[in-house]
């Protein structure tokens, strides 16, 4: 009888915590309408126009409509084509082309990790103009009776090829596109690189999801969770970049998570190197969760902590996340002993703008 109560009062907390999010009935499943060819390819071209333009101007972003900004890699990394395999060489900004292929370096991983046991979600964040395509380019017809099209294609083919591989991967564009107009406010800064702390929340409660039935989670100790969302205001990097001297500032909706503190206000939850899940990553594993961008406490690794009722190991770097991360687990020399999930966050531009590029690490190695 206690059990069950245990059980039904931590139903009622994930609730409580998806209602504070205003999470509705979306799964990662959901597709979103297709885009004739010539709307895909004509938003793609106008893309790579403005980009070269930035370029040209030596400008490390693209103004866009109504104040949002956007990074000229991401749209790189969206109109460069196809970027795995035999064409990895001739796109890739690796400094050496041995290691252009992100495919090889993630199949790679994703086999060390199965045979020693532990699950891999690859969690690629969609570019900004993916999700808010109208923000970047006046060809793009978003209506009341239309929802965005996916414009992603090259990016979407080599999900399905790492799919076909066995990799687990987690696409969040089809989750992104339905709820892209929350009330709550965007899933992207308008003047910063990254997610907003809502995008970061609702990746969070998609990967959930997909872990209701993990066998890993049976037995495991939890804190008693909870969440609160409150305005933050920052002052994007994409701002900076614009105005050094004058960078404009946006508020946004964060919603905070952790564990309950004695007065029910989650307190941040420390990480943990014991943890059986780890997250690693780029950036979008530390914005809004590390002090030094924006705020503690609201971001991707805290929500899954709350979500799990579990601290989360933490791997993330203010680079690219696509081999340090991974040479920073072959250095602990643990064979990541405990682990049952990595959780693998990154930007789709990892894919082809990382200088480091995607090398082969041994991190779990044979004794």
């Amino acid at each position: 009888m206690i059990r069950c109560r245990e059980r039904l009062a931590r139903c009622l907390l994930v609730v409580s915590i998806a209602a504070t999010l205003g999470q509705g009935a979306v799964h990662a499943s959901d597709p979103p309408p297709k885009a004739p060819a010539a709307e895909v390819n004509g938003f793609l071209e106008f893309a790579r126009n403005r980009l070269d333009r930035a370029t040209a101007l030596k400008h490390s972003y693209v103004t866009g409509v109504e104040g949002w900004l956007f990074l000229v890699p991401e749209l790189r990394a969206m109109t460069v084509g196809p970027f795995w395999g035999k064409q990895a060489a001739a796109v890739s900004r690796a400094n050496n082309r041995k290691y252009a292929d992100p495919l090889a370096a993630i199949v790679d991983f994703d086999r060390q990790l199965k045979a020693a046991g532990i699950q891999l979600v690859v969690v690629p964040v969609p570019a900004k103009a993916s999700v808010y395509p109208e923000k970047l380019s006046p060809l793009v017809k978003i209506g009341r009776d239309r929802s965005p099209p996916r414009l992603d294609p090259y990016h979407r083919q080599f999900h399905r090829v790492l799919k076909q591989r066995g990799v687990g991967l987690l696409d969040l564009l089809p989750v992104f596109l339905k709820r892209r107009d929350d009330r709550a406010g965007p899933l992207y800064c308008r003047t910063d690189s990254h997610w907003s702390g809502r995008g970061a929340a609702i990746a969070a409660v998609a990967l959930l999801d997909t872990l209701k039935k993990a066998q890993w989670r049976k037995g495991l100790v939890r804190f008693k969770s909870a969440a609160e969302t409150r305005p933050v205001t920052i002052t994007g990097d994409l701002a900076r970049l614009q105005s050094p001297d004058d960078p404009v500032t946006e508020t946004l909706p964060l919603t905070f998570a952790g564990s309950s503190g004695k007065n029910g206000k989650p307190q941040p939850v420390p990480v943990s190197r014991s943890s059986p899940v780890l997250v690693m990553g780029d950036s979008h594993t530390l914005v809004f969760h590390d002090p030094a961008l924006f705020a503690r406490g609201a971001g991707f690794p805290d929500h899954v902590a709350a979500g799990l009722g579990i601290p989360v190991d933490l791997v993330g770097v203010r680079g690219s996340g696509a081999t340090a991360t991974r040479i920073t687990l072959l250095r602990r020399r643990d064979n990541l002993q405990g682990k049952k999930l990595v959780i693998w966050c990154f930007s789709i531009r990892e894919y082809t703008e990382s200088f480091s590029g995607w090398r082969k690490v041994p991190v779990i190695r044979r004794r």
